[in-house]
């Protein structure tokens, strides 16, 4: 048999497959044309998200109202008395050295003063020549005034007396003082411990020459009560006002670096040194054991307390500029905002703030180089508002 020949091709199947082909190529071209239209709106997209600054943001912090201050201070004596000679002379003896207990009164050294031994002698024959004449005067007058009713003498010479006698009367006070001022300095020939305390200066031997009466130059010797102590501290303006009367504070000194001692503040200078800008702080501290040494060098915490705690940034955030100090925020509407702010303490990485900030404002933490106020950004992970919604979970009936 023959091979069957194909059946040919009709002209209306021909039409039908060059339409289904011409819809195939329009739908691809248009699926095409789609498909970069959304690709170039999401690009816009990405661009227009890309060009707004991301930025990371913080709420301030609120410190507690007690918090410490650490300042360095200097122990002192709270009774320091520098000895010095009242007489010339030459030191006879000396009975306390260096780092000996005192008690009030205690002979501490004796000089000799021979040129006062001798200005005293001088001035108790004065007054005895002074009382005899005195003496003189006075019976002289008695008897003068015998004889005055009979008028064997005038009444002018019985004025004449009375006035000698009060002359010489007056010269027995003059000399008796001078006597009584020669004794009292004679007695600083002794010279006294004036309270209990410890020696913890001498500056003078055997046979040293004495300059009495001029207080200049190293004393002879120097008292200090050690049982309590004075602490000094030059504590910042911007502190005093935290500071209380009787508040307390620890200190710590060099030789004990484990050990804190309890102190207490007792009064303050209520002056500010214009040099410094601080005010000095005394505080009392109980040295009964004697283990702390007066002129020591002291690290001193007080406590302070504050009615209106100050609010702590990083320090990061603080920007400086023409405008002075201000950090940036962000705003409810996404958008930067300026504000003024004074320090009240600089921690290093934090800073506490003063004025011009409130708990709720959204702090930039790095304000970004070139910000101005009214810059829209996105607050680094915060969830955006242009997210697309979930996909829905209703699925389609078959």
């Amino acid at each position: 048999m023959p091979p069957e020949q194909p059946k040919p091709v009709s002209r209306r199947a021909l039409r039908l497959s060059a339409v289904a082909i011409g819809a195939i190529a329009v739908a691809v071209v248009v699926s095409g044309v789609l498909a970069r239209q959304s690709s170039d709106a999401k690009l816009r997209e990405w661009t227009d998200t890309q060009a707004v600054l991301t930025v990371a943001v913080t709420q301030p912090s609120t410190k507690p109202s007690e918090l410490t201050l650490t300042l360095p201070g200097r122990l002192e004596a709270y009774s320091r008395a520098a000895i010095f000679a009242r007489v010339s002379g030459y030191l006879k003896s000396w009975n306390f050295d260096i780092g000996a207990p005192v008690k009030t009164g205690d002979l501490l050294a004796e000089i000799e003063a021979p040129d006062l031994d001798q200005q005293l002698l001088q001035a108790r024959a004065d007054l005895a020549n002074s009382q005899a004449a005195a003496k003189l005067s006075a019976a002289t007058l008695k008897r003068r005034q015998t004889l005055l009713t009979s008028n064997f003498v005038s009444l002018q010479e019985i004025d004449e007396r009375s006035a000698d006698l009060a002359s010489k009367e007056a010269q027995v006070k003059a000399q008796q003082a001078n006597v009584d001022r020669l004794q009292a300095l004679a007695g600083f020939k002794s010279v006294t411990a004036p309270f209990d305390g410890v020696v913890t200066e001498r500056n003078t031997d055997l046979g040293a020459l004495i300059s009495g009466g001029t207080g200049s130059g190293s004393p002879m010797f120097v008292v200090s009560e050690m049982k309590k102590l004075r602490v000094y501290v030059n504590v910042p303006q911007s502190y005093v006002a935290s500071i209380s009367m009787g508040g307390q504070a620890n200190i710590v000194v060099p030789e004990f670096p484990t050990r804190t001692f309890p102190a207490t503040v007792e009064a303050s200078s209520q002056s500010v040194d214009i040099a410094t800008g601080t005010t000095r702080i005394q505080l009392a501290l109980d040295n009964s054991k004697g283990e702390l040494k007066p002129g020591a060098y002291a690290t001193v915490t007080l406590v302070l307390k504050r009615e209106n705690p100050p609010l702590a940034i990083p320090s990061s955030a603080l920007i400086f500029d023409k405008e002075g100090l201000r950090v940036a925020v962000v705003d409810g509407d996404s958008k930067i905002q300026f504000k003024s702010v004074t320090i009240a303490r600089d921690l290093g990485r934090e800073i506490e703030i003063a004025t011009g900030l409130s708990p709720a404002d959204r702090v930039v933490t790095t304000p970004p180089d070139g910000v101005v106020s009214g810059d829209p950004v996105k607050v680094a992970g915060a969830p955006q508002g242009n997210q697309p919604p979930p996909a829905s979970t209703k699925t389609s009936e078959r």
